[in-house]
């Protein structure tokens, strides 16, 4: 692909404009939520093991565990934008696919960090044109929870040519899965408000993994967990 082909490719946050808004949708539903709201689980649904301190904190988590963790060496190759030691608190080992906790733990905390991982996506969107994210690939193994996942992506995740798996992701479907996990876990804090019998702030888009055909989309009865 020739320079001038690639400069007159539109950049990729053309596809993505969502990402303008997507920490304003999550902070919406989160701040001004007392403790006790914010740290609410039960085993009565699948959803509600995380409280929605832990789904923000998981959400503020994913671009970077993606960008970094996945991209860094096609994305940043000068230079990193964050250090190995600040990259370790958001890809937390102590914490399943979250922030630390010890670092993060007030929700105004937890929603710097995710304005932060959203500036950092921004950044990718801005500089990189939707061609050069096409022909850009990571690789990871298959599992059946990502085969009902692709299901909702209309392209950029293929069988590995070699194997025949399913573990070939272009920066398109990258940025696509980021936000489809955006608007599943903004689903289920929305599920755990209705559950306690707080109504919703946002509206979100007709996307999002909990679309796809098998997954759990149940909306619990208002303040049924009461």
């Amino acid at each position: 692909m020739s320079q001038s082909k690639l400069a007159s490719s539109p950049q990729l946050r053309t596809m993505f404009p969502d990402y303008w808004r997507i920490n304003s949708l999550v902070r919406a539903e989160v701040s001004e939520l007392d403790d006790s709201i914010l740290d609410w689980t039960s085993d009565r649904w699948g959803w509600s093991g995380w409280s929605i301190r832990q789904q923000t904190s998981h959400m503020a988590s994913i671009p970077v565990r993606w960008l970094m963790g996945k991209w860094a060496d096609q994305l940043f190759s000068d230079k990193l934008p964050m250090s190995r030691a600040r990259y370790a608190i958001f890809d937390s080992k102590q914490h399943d696919r979250r922030l630390d906790d010890q670092v993060f733990c007030r929700i105004e905390e937890i929603l710097s960090a995710l304005d932060e991982a959203i500036s950092l996506s921004k950044r990718v969107l801005i500089d990189t044109t939707i061609q050069k994210a096409r022909e850009m690939v990571v690789y990871r193994a298959p599992s059946d929870q990502w085969n009902l996942m692709r299901t909702v992506h209309p392209d950029g995740i293929s069988p590995d040519p070699k194997t025949g798996a399913m573990i070939r992701m272009d920066l398109v479907a990258t940025f696509r899965h980021i936000q489809n996990e955006f608007y599943t876990h903004i689903f289920n804090v929305q599920r755990a408000k209705i559950a306690l019998g707080i109504e919703r702030i946002v509206k979100l888009p007709d996307a999002g993994y909990h679309k796809a055909i098998g997954w759990d989309s149940k909306i619990p009865a208002w303040n049924e967990a009461r």
